[in-house]
């Protein structure tokens, strides 16, 4: 199963989306799930942001090596479940043929549907914020997958 997280640029949430998630995945050993990332307008090979480069770098994660990817078809039709930032990204992923997979990571994560905090330009404070915001959401949005794969194994 290809789990696909979403954003702008594919510079900042997104590929802490992708390194959280890649991290929890290992820390709960789960073999069955991959993740990767896009942006709706990405550049390609786009570094991450010099915030998220180092938001990550306080939380154990290396993005030195993340290059940004535009969100494109075949990125859509091989993932199960495409999470987004915003509203326009869910958008976007759903005219590229995500619809039934795609959802706003805030309410597949069982909250309200929102947009995660946008931390391009901000401090070092506003890239914590969103680093925390991503945990939280994207450890919720794990239980789900975990839960929702054993039903449909059943």
């Amino acid at each position: 199963m290809h789990l696909l997280f979403v954003c702008t640029g594919n510079t900042c949430r997104s590929p802490l989306a992708e390194a959280i998630a890649r991290r929890m995945i290992a820390d709960r050993a789960i073999p069955y799930l991959t993740v990767g990332s896009a942006g709706t307008s990405a550049w390609a090979d786009a570094p991450a942001s010099d915030g998220a480069l180092l938001v990550a770098l306080e939380h154990g994660i290396d993005l030195g090596d993340h290059r940004s990817r535009p969100l494109a078809q075949e990125l859509v039709s091989g993932a199960q479940v495409i999470l987004t930032m915003g509203p326009h990204h869910l958008d976007r992923a759903e005219a590229l043929g995500g619809t039934r997979r795609s959802w706003l990571l805030t309410e597949y994560a069982g909250g309200a549907p929102r947009p995660v905090s946008d931390p391009f330009g901000g401090d070092l404070d506003v890239y914590r914020a969103t680093y925390l915001e991503l945990e939280q959401a994207i450890d919720a949005a794990l239980d789900r997958i975990v839960v929702d794969r054993s039903r449909s194994t059943r």
